[in-house]
């Protein structure tokens, strides 16, 4: 099984840039026959924060991810693309849902909400294991890292994959941003959490993040595969924008 992470750079409330930018990197993962795309936490709306950006929450149905649809109803592939979604009954979501052959086919919508956006996001309640052509595979976001039970519990539901789409935003002022460090601390908290996961678990795990600098935070980049052992078997050079592909073995 072909999986592409994304890394990219998600401009605050940009969703129709957002998207365009989402299918010319579909075309070029159709080209490499790639089954499982995988985008960062919130990659549509950008990581914002509701009561500050109040047009960037939507639903699965706004008309500005129609192209997405379209481009999902001539491909084969499964894309894991994430929205600040609309909640009728109180605080919105922290949306990631599989989009297959032009609809939605599951939605994740993050469970763990830490402290710092408990005051701004609702909590979901249910884990997501979807199958592609044979591959079950899980879905979780970013701080669901802190709890190996959540990706226990997809391994429970048969997922040989669990995938970790994430925007952890990057401490200090932008002025003066060293990307390095913050590439580094990234790329360690993924190897202590979703790599020793997989290892314990005897899952495959992956995760990648939003890139670069928004309008008012910046974001670290990195994507990263985990074997059934533990071992880091893809992974980008940097915090630039772009995509990785590796082979999954479940």
């Amino acid at each position: 099984m072909r999986l592409a992470l994304v890394q990219m750079r998600c401009e605050k409330a940009a969703i129709a840039d957002n998207v365009r930018r989402m299918v010319a990197l579909l075309d070029r993962a159709e080209e490499l026959s790639v089954d499982i795309v995988c985008f960062p936490e919130m990659n549509i709306t950008g990581y914002v924060a509701p009561p500050k950006f109040p047009e960037a929450v939507i639903g699965w149905d706004d008309a500005r991810l129609d192209p997405l649809y379209e481009w999902s109803e001539g491909s084969r592939a499964s894309i894991v693309a994430g929205i600040v979604e609309s909640n009728a009954d109180g605080m919105p979501f922290v949306s990631q849902a599989v989009i297959r052959r032009g609809k939605v086919v599951g939605n994740y919508r993050k469970i763990n909400i830490v402290e710092d956006e408990a005051v701004m996001f609702s909590p979901g309640s249910d884990a997501l294991a979807l199958d592609h052509d044979g591959l079950k595979f899980g879905v979780l976001t970013c701080a669901d890292q802190e709890r190996e039970d959540l990706f226990a519990l997809c391994a429970r539901e048969g997922a040989g994959l669990v995938l970790l789409p994430s925007a952890p935003g990057l401490f200090g002022a932008q002025a003066g941003r060293n990307w390095r460090s913050g590439y580094e601390w990234w790329r360690e908290t993924c190897r202590n959490g979703i790599g020793s996961y997989a290892r314990r678990l005897g899952i495959w795990t992956a995760s990648t993040s939003q890139a670069g600098r928004t309008i008012d935070e910046d974001f670290p980049g990195g994507g990263y595969i985990f074997d059934e052992r533990g071992r880091l078997v893809a992974e980008t050079e940097d915090w630039s924008e772009g995509m990785i592909v590796g082979e999954v073995r479940v």
